[in-house]
């Protein structure tokens, strides 16, 4: 799917060097660079929202005894 980035002049002017410096496209790089770190942002900037959420009073937490409850794991 095409998706168009507005890059830094300096990201670009990185980006383009490593490119003609290795004979590999831009796009092979900032694929690999989302692809190899996406999952961390994920872990990253979920876990913010969530505790954003939890501040805002628009979630909660579960202690584990409510939750082995929940799942039929308690006593």
């Amino acid at each position: 799917m095409p998706t168009s980035i507005r890059l830094k002049k300096e990201t670009e002017h990185r980006l383009n060097i490593l490119a003609q410096a290795t004979g590999r496209s831009k796009a092979f790089y900032i694929r690999e660079a989302i692809e190899n770190h996406l999952e961390d942002m994920e872990d990253c900037f979920l876990a913010e929202k969530r505790l954003t959420d939890l501040n805002m009073g628009k979630s909660r937490t579960y202690s584990l005894s409510e939750v082995e409850e929940e799942l039929g794991l308690g006593n």
